[in-house]
């Protein structure tokens, strides 16, 4: 018996790469521990903001703040909630698709990352994104239309974040929510009479837009650019193939794509979790302006190194004022600086303003020797005041349009930056309750956008190197602008990078799923910005 095969006879083809298995159930002690993160999560949230509301002496006179508080903190971290499942599923298709590490395992590692990243995160991006809410809602956040403002934004995020993900569409969490800021700004703008373009801080609407477009410019390009690079480099031929079968990929090519993954959850976190931070903060200092709206833990040498700033920067500018102007009282002064936030239409009587705003500041701090000392009934107006004054202080610098001397300059800034250590804060809590929250999130609801992602961007099925190259880029683009205080979309960045080693690799695009994720992309805005800005409508007309 002849035991060669025939010369034309077909040798055994290497098995295809196979679906990853996506829907195998969590075990029991998944689910029990998912719920006790859950219940610990909202436990210690509710003994912290009662701890520190019981240590300010706040008085409770009614409970409907302390209500609408509860409600606003839980739509807040809903929204961070779904987030997490809606923008993580972005950072653990690559592992998943190429076999590097079981999908049940894959989100519950990402998860532990973007709970690590919210809680190393600066704070830089929170307040950057309150910075494109109206002025006048900021300084009256504990009214009913700071309420209407908050509910407005969160639930038409949240609309919008549900409707793309049930569709599986990448859409972009933080696309969303800029996109129901300014909605709101519109809306205020025009039931207040003036035109709609006056209620949007558009120089960092801006500066957030341009991050927003930007980033996926870069995912793909760049992200292409790596891919080849590494053919160029690397020649094991391994890398630039398809899983066989269901089998992980070489040890080192696993630890990459593991490493890699790592890397955008958690920049993920750092980056993201900061936007529900922002907004709970705001809903804080609006509710129980004692316990949040001023730095309570400010040690007294620094409150006395605060106030001596604070003279400092009042005499320097009141040596850059005209003698022609008279002195300002701080009500006249306070809205004179909150005009000119609000237009940024400079006038001679800003500088002036800012003066006495500095004077008065630092008058009061002194007065009650620390800023746990300032008493219930002045707290919101002090912090209003170091707000107005902060932001004023920003804008001149940007403009130029106050033209200070190098002196006046150095004190001035220094005096912003001691205002914004006294407002700009986040108390351990809100970070642990929006990493929990995010966390968790990135364990429920996965597939949809996973499935996208993995398996209809390219014609072909995610190699090592494409997967590698694609979340590297995420990786230190998110992180870059987490340090730069930009808030940028996880989900732009990955699927652009994935979709740019596709082009570079020669495997081709799906014209049709690209269709429908620039479609998402075109529509996010306008329709986030037309749902917040009616939902603000109807608010008004119930708070």
């Amino acid at each position: 018996m002849n035991t060669l095969a025939a010369p034309h006879a077909e040798l055994p083809s290497a098995p295809a790469a196979q679906r990853p298995k996506l829907d195998a159930k969590p075990g029991p002690l998944t689910l029990i521990t998912f719920v006790g993160l859950l219940a610990a999560g909202l436990l210690f949230t509710a003994w912290s903001l009662v701890g520190d509301v019981t240590a300010s002496g706040a008085p409770v006179t009614t409970w409907v703040p302390y209500i609408l508080l509860g409600v606003a903190l839980l739509i807040a971290l809903g929204f961070e909630f779904v987030n997490g499942f809606h923008d993580t599923a972005n950072a653990v298709a690559t592992v998943i698709y190429t076999h590097s590490l079981p999908p049940n395992f894959a989100v519950v590692w990402s998860g532990v990352f973007n709970f690590l990243g919210v809680m190393v995160s600066s704070g830089a991006v929170a307040f950057g994104i309150i910075a494109l809410l109206p002025v006048e809602l900021i300084l009256q956040v504990g009214s009913g239309a700071g309420f209407a403002m908050v509910f407005a934004l969160l639930i038409a995020a949240i609309i919008w974040n549900l409707g793309t993900w049930w569709l599986g569409l990448p859409a972009s969490s933080s696309h969303t929510l800029i996109g129901s800021i300014i909605g709101v700004g519109v809306a205020n703008a025009l039931m207040h009479g003036r035109d709609g373009t006056s209620g949007v801080d558009w120089a960092q609407a801006t500066k957030v837009g341009y991050s927003l477009l930007l980033s996926p410019m870069v995912g793909f390009g760049c992200a292409a650019l790596l891919l080849l690079a590494l053919r160029a480099f690397v020649k094991n031929r391994a890398l630039y193939e398809e899983p066989k079968g269901s089998e992980p990929p070489p040890w080192w090519i696993r630890g990459l794509l593991i490493l890699t993954c790592t890397g955008v959850s958690f920049a993920h976190g750092s980056n993201d979790g900061q936007k529900g931070m922002g907004l709970i903060m705001l809903i804080l200092v609006g509710t129980v302006p004692m316990a949040y709206a001023l730095n309570r833990a400010m040690p007294a040498n620094e409150t006395v190194k605060f106030v001596a700033v604070a003279e400092m920067a009042q005499n320097a500018l009141n040596r850059s004022v005209p003698t022609s102007l008279p002195a300002m009282e701080p009500a006249a002064a306070r809205d004179t600086l909150s005009t000119y936030v609000r237009t940024r239409e400079f006038a001679p009587s800003v500088v002036p303003a800012l003066a006495a705003t500095a004077g008065s500041i630092g008058q009061q701090v002194r007065q009650h020797g620390s800023l746990a000392g300032v008493p219930a009934d002045a707290v919101a107006n002090v912090r209003n005041d170091m707000y107005l004054a902060s932001e004023a202080i920003r804008h001149l610098d940007k403009s130029g349009a106050a033209k200070f001397d190098e002196e006046t300059k150095l004190r001035v800034n220094t005096f912003r930056q001691e205002l914004d250590s006294a407002t700009r804060f986040i108390p351990l809590w809100v970070k642990v309750a929006v990493a929990i929250a995010l966390g968790l999130g990135t364990m429920i609801g996965w597939k949809r956008i996973v499935v996208t992602v993995g398996e209809k961007i390219g014609k072909t099925h995610l190699s090592y190197a494409q997967g590698a190259s694609a979340e590297v880029v995420a990786m230190v683009t998110i992180g870059a602008a987490d340090m730069y205080g930009l808030p940028v979309s996880t989900t732009h960045v990955l699927s652009s990078g994935v979709a740019g080693t596709m082009t570079a690799s020669g495997s081709g695009l799906q014209l049709s799923t690209l269709r429908n994720l620039a479609l998402a992309w075109v529509l996010t805005l306008p329709v986030a910005m037309l749902l917040s800005g009616s939902l603000y409508w109807l608010f008004t007309r119930i708070f």
